[in-house]
């Protein structure tokens, strides 16, 4: 098991734990014993190259601050998971070698501290301040790593676009219109949700002439 695995790992066993329920008249608990697996469910569902991503590229996660509050925390970089995950990301964000390898020397000055990284206040500061902050501060001469960093750090951790997705789905899909088969649902629901996107870019969507 990696260590951030370990670390979900223990979050969701005191999660198992707090909803241990009171059994009357026997004076004992009984817990939820068919839960106690659930956390490796959510990591396989959750775990994927983007939120490898998105965490080694968190200046937090490298600061001395953050390893020091517990024993078994390591740095992105060297976790062998994540840096699997993170590779796999580059290359195909970056298919041209030029770039590839300029991500990739750009991403080791910024994980070694060294270079444009090593001054003494952006060291400090990996720790306290909010990473898009952070970026935006000391990450001008890496740019296709800051750019990179305000891309995935900057995504919301909400559910709204599976909802919206689902929503639209149900528009589309309705009780009264249900002999689509599934492929044809889901191409109208990709071809609704693009026009979406695409009536922004004009100027009538300001007007709310082509607002959806």
């Amino acid at each position: 098991m990696s260590a951030l695995e370990a670390y979900v790992a223990r979050g969701w066993h005191m999660v198992d734990v707090s909803s241990t329920q009171y059994v009357p008249g026997t004076g004992t608990t009984r817990g939820r014993t068919e839960d106690v697996p659930r956390w490796k469910a959510r990591w396989t569902k959750s775990y994927n190259p983007l939120h490898c991503l998105a965490h080694s590229l968190n200046p937090r996660f490298y600061s001395e601050g953050w390893l020091t509050e517990d024993s078994n925390r390591v740095a992105p970089h060297t976790n062998g998971e994540i840096s699997r995950e993170r590779i796999k990301c580059f290359r195909r964000l970056f298919p041209n070698d030029d770039d590839y390898d300029k991500i990739l020397d750009e991403y080791a000055c910024f994980s070694l501290k060294s270079g444009p990284f090593e001054d003494l206040i952006s060291l400090t500061k990996r720790y306290s301040s909010d990473p898009k902050k952070w970026w935006a501060n000391f990450g001008v001469e890496t740019p296709l790593l800051q750019s990179l960093a305000f891309k995935g750090l900057g995504q919301p951790t909400s559910s709204s676009c599976c909802e919206r997705n689902r929503s639209t789905y149900s528009f589309i899909n309705s009780l009264r219109r249900n002999r689509l088969n599934p492929s044809r649902a889901e191409d109208l629901v990709y071809i609704h949700n693009n026009l979406r996107l695409l009536s922004r870019s004009s100027s009538q969507y300001e007007d709310e002439k082509t607002k959806m």
